[in-house]
């Protein structure tokens, strides 16, 4: 049984390197036979902020959340494999994302319970950070990440099975115009080894999930727009360890 992807993608332009690692990453996973769930945050209009509709009840975790929320938890339960692609800006992921979880892995739904729901789940937290590996290791920015992300997200929500990876070197603003194409090429090559590395056989079902007991998502049709290898040139930088928005 082909295994089913939810691919996230937390960017505000369809022509970004995030955008473009997601859209490789998809590629990969459809060529060798999974399915795909493109959930663009920024092109699905998601809303961010946590209004009281769908604020945790500590005292009723069977609470219904909005709609919206509903929708997305449906296609949370059915994946078998979830990926999160994201720019770093200030440290963290994108307030987008951050939003996300905050709404939709909520009290009821991703833990409160004995049993957790999302349990026999994959997950890749797939980071762009523009600084070099040295960079980001003497800021412990991979550390930061790994303790929010890994252990305060994921394996608090009954997802042993998590991994956060890094591209680093994602700032071209510093590239020279010429060689921007092929340091592009070069991070979409590292993003697709990264996710045979971390998901290994992405094309079969290797995980009991609970997604036979929710209703199916219906297919989105969001589709990430092809993107231009080259960013305008720019003379100086002054952030080298964000991936900048202006990628």
């Amino acid at each position: 049984m082909a295994a089913h992807t939810l691919l996230v993608l937390a960017h505000p332009r369809t022509d970004s390197l995030t955008a473009q690692v997601a859209a490789r990453l998809h590629a990969r996973i459809e060529d060798e036979g999974g399915t795909v769930d493109v959930l663009d945050l920024y092109a699905e209009g998601f809303d961010p902020a946590l209004r009281p509709e769908d604020e945790p009840d500590w005292e009723n975790r069977e609470k219904v959340y909005s709609p919206e929320v509903r929708a997305h938890m449906d296609r949370v339960l059915a994946a078998d494999d979830i990926v999160v692609v994201f720019p770093v800006w200030w440290f963290t992921p994108p307030a987008i994302l951050k939003g996300w979880i905050d709404r939709v892995w909520n009290y009821g739904f991703a833990y409160g319970r004995s049993r957790p729901r999302l349990a026999g789940r994959r997950l890749l937290w797939l980071a762009l950070m523009g600084g070099t590996p040295e960079e980001i290791a003497r800021l412990g920015m991979t550390d930061a990440l790994g303790l929010m992300l890994v252990t305060g997200i994921s394996e608090f929500c009954g997802l042993p099975d998590a991994r956060l990876r890094v591209l680093h070197g994602t700032e071209l603003s510093g590239v020279p115009v010429e060689l921007r194409a092929g340091r592009v090429a070069e991070l979409l090559d590292e993003a697709e080894r990264t996710l045979a590395e971390e998901l290994p056989d992405a094309n079969a079902a290797t995980a009991t999930t609970t997604a036979t007991t929710a209703t199916t998502a219906a297919a989105t049709t969001t589709a990430i727009a092809a993107a231009t290898a080259a960013t305008p040139a720019a003379t100086t930088t002054e952030n080298t360890v964000n991936e900048e928005p202006a990628r």
